[in-house]
């Protein structure tokens, strides 16, 4: 009988590639994705999350519920939720981030536009930094539709365009509704492990890297 690499008590049924041994199904559902680094490729994760159902939040634990994002909002707004989700998921692979990491980043940013909202300029960075890096990459993102914004309006407008490019504009508060539709995405996906990454995953399948790298207003 092989010994399960972590209890060294139970029988050794699975493959773990994260510990790179063999291990039994008990610590493999106790200790996945908690002291356990699971990378996505493990058909034992990947089974799991089949069946994985996220811990309930209550209603009263829901952070910025006064900020309303309606299914119009969301589709008005398609090209900015694209681009700052796709920007969230690119962050998380590069600092290898998990999803608290990009709750914790998330919350920095809506903490920042919400100050924004009422005329206060506040830089809100988490202690973590893993978030604080998964947070600079979001400000680089919307930097660059900043930039975005700047060069369509100041274009001259095409001959038959019914809208001229100065209509368009990025408002604090799309972003603040945006940030906060993801925040929300975030807590629906969160297993509630410490290493858990079912959210980051959620990112990586729904925006394959031959989509657009970042959308513009001219798109």
């Amino acid at each position: 009988m092989i010994p399960c690499k972590l209890c060294e008590k139970r029988r050794a049924r699975r493959h773990c590639p994260a510990s790179e041994g063999e291990i039994c199904p008990q610590c493999c559902g106790a200790e996945r994705e908690n002291t356990i680094a699971c990378p996505s490729t493990c058909e034992f994760l990947k089974e799991a999350r089949f069946h994985e159902q996220p811990p309930p939040i209550a209603e009263d634990q829901i952070p910025n519920r006064d900020v309303r994002v309606s299914e119009q909002f969301l589709r008005d707004r398609e090209p900015l939720v694209f681009t700052l989700a796709l920007a969230l998921k690119r962050a998380l692979e590069s600092v290898d981030g998990v999803d608290h990491d990009a709750r914790e980043a998330l919350d920095g940013e809506i903490r920042k536009y919400r100050a924004l909202d009422v005329g206060l300029v506040v830089e809100s960075r988490p202690p973590n930094t893993y978030a604080a890096a998964i947070q600079q990459k979001l400000d680089e993102a919307i930097d660059e539709l900043r930039k975005a914004e700047a060069a369509h309006r100041s274009a001259e407008p095409e001959h038959g365009l019914q809208q001229p490019a100065a209509d368009w504009k990025l408002r604090d508060t799309d972003m603040l509704g945006v940030l906060v539709f993801l925040q929300r995405l975030e807590m629906q996906y969160n297993n509630g492990r410490r290493r858990g990454k079912a959210f980051r995953d959620f990112l990586t399948g729904y925006l394959p890297e031959s989509a657009s790298s970042v959308a513009g207003p001219e798109q």
